[in-house]
């Protein structure tokens, strides 16, 4: 019953319950992000991307996990073999039926609690005055299911992280539901199941952690205190978690399949989303500046003076004034430029008023309400358009033309550019309109490499790394 594996936008390798390539391994623990291609993983050519007559629906924004008030009942619930808990996939089954053990075995969600005991934590509760990184709000709201005691069931354990019901949403009313014989996706949802198989609400679950929300975000001041850069990307992070699911014929029967570019543009287009909520929140952002510095491109005050590779990006933007991290934004602005070119060009005019904005150039407010409203256009095109082969050459022309004009001199650029690159190339490779993986992975690689240490990061290095990929594509 289970055709394919797992869609994989940043490789085709071996199945994500066997040991990782060493190219995809490097990559991930550099920058979560797996770039290789290769035959094995390839969803199949017809792979729809509109939706089945059966699919249903989650009515839209439902609410995120944790902002649920049934009661968590706990991993060990999913855990039985006969349930969640299998060693190995089923092969007669509409799911693996091995998802705890993937998830408990390999995925660091499992061990995000954990994380909060060792030294490095503790140095950031000690920066920031907190005696117990293991019992702050701040720490606990995304290294654990942080919800409150009165709604957690009798097996709920806090040291089991970002657990099953921290991402499906707790399970007081679904868990029972979900087994009958008449349950349907559709059933589970009324019952509390969250839809994290649509990707603008992945998106917003993913974010709420992996970039803030309205009530929770780290902040500057967690940076400084010593908290590593957040940097995030849906599709690719969804491999390298790695994913749990295949969207096979099983699925496609209950549930939409999603193209991965698709996927990828929409997380891209939420993550700006999100940020244009913060710029605009009166309750955020004002940590003793505006906007909150977190919000800037880390490396453009985070470098070594003797480091003088300055050059104009932005028009109207000399040097010494610290840009917003617009990694995302680039990102949007090539995939816009080819889904509808009007709204693209609007779009790039109105990156370009916000960074003028916030040093004192303009309505900073305005300006990101009315970028948020064109991403809101944008995802609704997204989610209906079928993208055609000329649809993704021309969206990875569009990144590889942006690197090569400059536009990823920064770092985070460059690094949401690999990413993108990656799962952009690898669906189209699993659609058969790239044809050489060998030359392909090796145009891959040199972009790994690339960006393989923040702080050793070149542009020139990362240019010539992109006209040699675009090379190995025929571009």
């Amino acid at each position: 019953m289970q055709k394919t594996a797992i869609s994989c936008a940043c490789r085709i390798g071996p199945s994500f319950d066997r040991p990782l390539p060493r190219l995809v391994v490097t990559l991930a623990l550099a920058i979560a992000a797996a770039v290789t291609v290769g035959p094995a993983l390839a969803q199949p050519a017809n792979q729809p991307s509109s939706p089945p007559t059966t699919t249903a629906q989650p009515a839209a924004h439902p609410p995120l996990p944790y902002q649920v008030k049934d009661k968590s009942m706990g991993v060990v619930n999913c855990a039985n073999s006969l349930c969640h808990g299998s060693v190995q996939p089923w092969k007669d089954s509409n799911i693996l039926q091995n998802e705890y053990v993937t998830w408990s075995r390999v995925d660091k969600h499992a061990r995000a609690y954990k994380v909060l005991f060792n030294e490095q934590s503790a140095r950031i509760a000690r920066n920031l005055g907190l005696a117990n990184a293991a019992e702050a709000k701040v720490c606990l709201d995304c290294h654990a299911h942080n919800v409150v005691k009165a709604q957690r069931g009798d097996r709920f354990k806090f040291d089991d992280g970002v657990s099953c019901e921290a991402c499906h949403g707790p399970s007081e009313r679904w868990l029972p539901k979900h087994v009958e014989d008449r349950a349907t996706h559709a059933s589970n949802l009324e019952a509390g199941l969250f839809p994290t198989d649509d990707p603008s609400e992945r998106a917003r679950l993913c974010l709420s952690c992996h970039f803030g929300n309205a009530d929770r975000f780290v902040t500057h001041r967690i940076m400084g205190a010593g908290h590593p850069r957040l940097s995030f990307e849906l599709e690719t992070f969804t491999t390298v978690e790695p994913a749990h699911f295949k969207t096979d014929s099983d699925w496609e029967k209950r549930k939409r399949i999603w193209d991965g570019i698709k996927v990828w543009a929409i997380g891209q287009a939420l993550a700006v989303s999100e940020m244009m909520d913060l710029l605009t929140d009166p309750k955020r952002g004002h940590d003793g500046l505006f906007p909150e510095l977190v919000l800037f491109d880390c490396h453009a005050c985070h470098h070594p003076m003797s480091d003088r590779r300055w050059a104009p990006r932005v028009p109207g933007l000399g040097p010494g004034v610290v840009r917003l991290n617009d990694s995302s934004m680039l990102m949007v602005r090539a995939i816009a430029r080819v889904v509808d070119s009007a709204l693209g060009n609007r779009i790039a005019s109105r990156m370009n008023q916000l960074q003028q904005t916030v040093t004192g150039g303009g309505d900073a407010f305005g300006t990101a309400r009315s970028l948020k409203a064109d991403i809101a256009q944008l995802t609704a095109e997204l989610e209906q358009r079928t993208l055609t082969a000329a649809d993704m050459r021309g969206v990875l022309a569009a990144l590889v033309d942006e690197g090569l004009n400059g536009q990823f001199r920064d770092y985070a650029g460059a690094e949401q550019a690999t990413m993108a690159i990656g799962s952009v190339t690898n669906f189209m490779y699993q659609k058969g309109i790239l044809k050489s993986a060998r030359d392909i992975n090796g145009g891959l690689a040199n972009l790994q490499a690339a960006v393989a240490n923040d702080e050793r990061y070149s542009p020139g290095q990362f240019e010539t790394a992109l006209r040699k990929f675009r090379g190995s594509i025929g571009q």
